[in-house]
């Protein structure tokens, strides 16, 4: 019984590995966190 519970629980954090790795956002699948996006800001040259 203890050989399936650590079995169990060493291939549960096997897909927790891939399945965090799957859906990082360096592969733009839309997942994860999006990149910052950049936008311009208006500067005024004279006071």
């Amino acid at each position: 019984m203890v050989d399936f519970l650590l079995f169990a629980g060493v291939l549960a954090l096997f897909g927790l590995a891939f399945w965090l790795t799957a859906n990082s956002d360096d592969d733009n699948s839309g997942g994860g966190l999006m990149q910052p996006a950049l936008v311009p800001v208006r500067v005024r040259s004279r006071r």
